[in-house]
């Protein structure tokens, strides 16, 4: 048992019961994946370009409220953020067992958007807070590996329940999201520095709160930006991969499931390992590599001809993302000022909000118009390019952190935090 206790003992107890909470909220969430799509495809009459819109809400909701909640839990705290989008996910959720018409759909979907804006700026901020530097990437990891225990078991079931009752999954995970914001409330510390807190609190003057100038982080911008690519494969996974699949297989709903739990088993298995090997390399040398996967993974869903391809487009694809999640989210780490840890993942994930709300609606039309595999092409050859613009990014960002730790602390006060492109 000393090898347990020793693994324990490695991680912050706050990084445990985010473990915890991340595995029992994406189980749940992991169940409606492979159906959410499909089941407000029916709701809508079989529109899928209102389907898409529909989708489309949650992240145009948390591009223009993320910033917000960045401000919020550098300026609050995290915990009070975390707790908050937990119960309004939960709601939400909740919601969607009776909602009927378009209208309440698009009610619960900018109210789930809201929490997920609240909640992920918050947590990523708290593991800066508690983890150092060298070991981000592997805690990170680490989250990454609990998101998959969901993505392990939660489609299939997902897919079963579905063909009973929707209403069943809707209610598990509103439970499962309801028990992790009470475990944050009962385990989880206040993890914002005491020195940022009292300052908040002593204050009722906004301008002296520690304010952000966007043209004085414009490497933040660019990073961004060339994060767009990767979020877009992930958002023409989430509505157009399983149309594409539905005009190949019979059981497409099953043969989408599968794949999840592919993914979800791999990142399960590897990514902890992945991560610390992946820790020898230079950041940007690792992301560059994890592009190239993910725009292989774009050609591979296009034109598979068999199941066979598939799987294995859906292996590189995992290997891109287990590459690819860490080494980003420590590069954001180490480039954010401490006074602006909330804002700068609140702006990165700004990428996710961007393709999340226009990706469905482009990825409908495009399929419409050339076709699944002509579209996930494209998206393959912006991941190429993105990649190559992301890995100039990410050296020149890091290079440039790295030179700021390095000067006394006199000359680090001066704002300079941009890395020109």
């Amino acid at each position: 048992m000393a090898w347990l206790q020793n693994i324990i003992s490695r991680y912050d107890s706050t990084i445990w019961i985010r473990v915890i909470g991340t595995i029992l909220t994406t189980f749940a969430g992991f169940m409606l994946r492979p159906f959410l799509a499909f089941y407000l495809y029916d709701k809508m009459d079989g529109n899928l370009l209102v389907a898409a819109m529909v989708t489309s809400l949650q992240p145009l909701t948390s591009i223009i409220s993320g910033y917000f909640a960045g401000s919020l839990s550098d300026r609050y705290g995290r915990k009070p953020l975390m707790v908050a989008a937990l119960f309004i996910e939960a709601i939400s959720m909740a919601g969607y067992i009776w909602a009927e018409s378009l209208l309440a759909f698009a009610a619960l979907t900018v109210l789930n958007g809201i929490g997920a804006s609240l909640f992920w700026p918050a947590a990523s901020a708290q593991v800066t807070d508690v983890v150092p530097e060298e070991k981000r990437s592997e805690v990170f990891a680490l989250l990454h590996t609990a998101l998959n225990l969901g993505a392990a078991a939660g489609p299939l079931i997902g897919v079963a329940l579905y063909k009973i009752n929707p209403a069943i999954a809707f209610a598990i995970c509103s439970c499962m999201l309801f028990v992790y914001c009470l475990l944050i409330v009962w385990k989880v510390p206040e993890t914002l520095p005491v020195e940022m807190r009292e300052r908040a609190k002593q204050t009722t003057d906004k301008q002296s709160i520690a304010r952000m100038k966007l043209t004085d982080h414009t490497a933040l911008i660019w990073i961004t930006l060339a994060a767009v690519p990767v979020s877009l494969l992930y958002s023409q996974v989430e509505i157009i991969l399983p149309q594409h699949l539905r005009a190949q297989y019979d059981d497409f709903l099953t043969v989408f499931a599968t794949l999840l739990t592919i993914n979800g088993i791999l990142v399960v298995c590897c990514q902890i390992a992945i991560a610390k090997f992946a820790e020898r390399f230079a950041t940007h040398r690792v992301i560059l590599l994890a592009y190239l996967f993910l725009a292989c993974v774009g050609f591979g869903y296009g034109w598979a001809p068999g199941f066979f391809l598939l799987i294995l487009a859906e292996i590189l694809f995992t290997i891109g993302e287990m590459l690819y999640g860490p080494q980003i989210q420590k590069a954001i780490s180490v480039m954010a000022p401490e006074e602006f840890r909330g804002r700068y993942f609140a702006i990165f994930g700004a990428n996710w909000g961007i393709t999340g709300t226009i990706g469905p609606s482009v990825g409908a039309v495009a399929f419409r118009g050339i076709g699944g595999a002509f579209w996930f092409s494209i998206v393959g050859l912006l991941l190429f390019v993105g990649g190559l613009l992301q890995t100039q990014l990410v050296k020149r960002a890091m290079q440039h952190s790295q030179q700021t730790t390095a000067l006394p602390p006199e000359a680090q006060s001066e704002p300079s935090h941009a890395v020109q492109s």
